[in-house]
């Protein structure tokens, strides 16, 4: 018979009744028969961290899929159902889509770095002249994603902007998408002008780009936590023009992070970091740069969902809701602590 869900579903904040038909939502208006999993509260359709990077623990480990199935138990355990995996050591395994105990996992591949833009030996070390064709076959061999390392330090020159122009252009054109790993000035203008689907990070990022990004549909994924998480050890590190660049990046990111969206470009969250299931904290950094809680939330949730090609809850999506007892809107400070989870028409917990 499946499961019967009710509640208050967000955002739309209207009282509906579901019931699970395997792993798809279906409304359930009627009076019917059988015990509620979920009897009132409020309604997620599963929160989405759309930047972290399972099955590894450091980036001299090897990609481990024991430690993968862990990550994604740690997402799913604080209610993130959707991933996103830009970058991995290896290609994430093909099993993951049948599992139906773990989130569902869209996956840029490897990373792709030419040299000198990347820790080596952890992504995909490629030659210039090897990008277009290798973000092509990341893109096509994982989930329409590929993630390119676009910048690595501050006082290097980023990857050329006609080549991550050719390279968005043909992986575009193969149907897929591309993330930019950005962090530097020059970084983050190219994968702009590149057409780039997402920033990742978008530090040094120019407010006079915004209304670009917004206008070509390209999405800021600033990972505010893992920046804000290490800004005291970067101050007490010695002086020096690499350290004060970063430290003047972070300064002035959130403010960024709050024009894009005044811009009306997609701002999403993603954690970047360990542990796994702590979207809920980027979250409140987003609110905490500007964003409504409202927009902050959805960065988390529907918005996220939407972007990457899921529905929210309505008939015919999947099966995947996170309640709470609480509104999270007006209580972000619940957005952890879900009290069900259901996921792909199964009680998690």
């Amino acid at each position: 018979m499946g499961l019967r869900i009710r509640g208050v579903v967000l955002p739309e904040r209207v009282e509906r009744v579901f019931r699970t038909d395997g792993e798809v939502l279906r409304e359930d208006p009627a009076p019917g028969s059988g015990e509620f999993a979920v009897d009132g509260g409020w309604l997620l359709p599963g929160l989405v961290d759309v930047h972290t990077h399972p099955g590894t623990e450091g980036l001299a480990d090897p990609f481990d899929d024991a430690v993968f199935r862990r990550h994604l138990a740690e997402h799913r355990d604080a209610g993130v159902l959707l991933v996103r995996t830009p970058g991995t050591a290896a290609r994430v395994p093909g099993w993951t889509a049948h599992d139906r105990a773990l989130p569902r996992v869209r996956s840029a591949g490897r990373w792709l770095a030419t040299p000198g833009r990347f820790f080596p030996g952890v992504g995909r070390d490629i030659g210039e002249d090897g990008l277009v064709a290798a973000a092509v076959e990341e893109a096509t061999a994982a989930d329409g994603w590929c993630k390119v390392v676009g910048d690595w330090r501050w006082d290097e020159p980023a990857v050329p902007l006609e080549l991550l122009t050719a390279t968005v252009r043909a992986v575009h054109a193969a149907g897929g998408r591309v993330a930019v790993h950005c962090q530097t000035a020059e970084g983050s203008r190219n994968a702009v002008l590149a057409g780039a689907d997402s920033l990742e990070h978008g530090m040094h990022l120019d407010p006079d780009l915004l209304d670009r990004m917004a206008a070509q549909g390209t999405a800021l994924v600033p990972t505010l936590s893992v920046f804000a998480a290490g800004a005291d050890r970067r101050r007490a590190d010695a002086p020096s023009a690499r350290r004060d660049d970063w430290l003047a990046g972070w300064a002035a990111l959130p403010g960024t992070v709050r024009a894009a969206y005044e811009a009306g470009v997609t701002v999403l969250a993603g954690t970047d970091s360990l542990p796994c299931g702590t979207v809920a904290a980027e979250s409140s950094w987003l609110v905490r740069a500007g964003l409504p809680p409202e927009a902050a939330l959805g960065a988390a949730s529907w918005a996220a969902r939407e972007w990457l090609g899921l529905p929210g809850l309505v008939d015919g999506a999947p099966a995947d809701v996170v309640a709470y007892d609480r509104d999270p809107v007006a209580h972000p400070e619940v957005l952890a602590h879900p009290s069900r989870i259901v996921l792909k028409g199964q009680v998690v917990r």
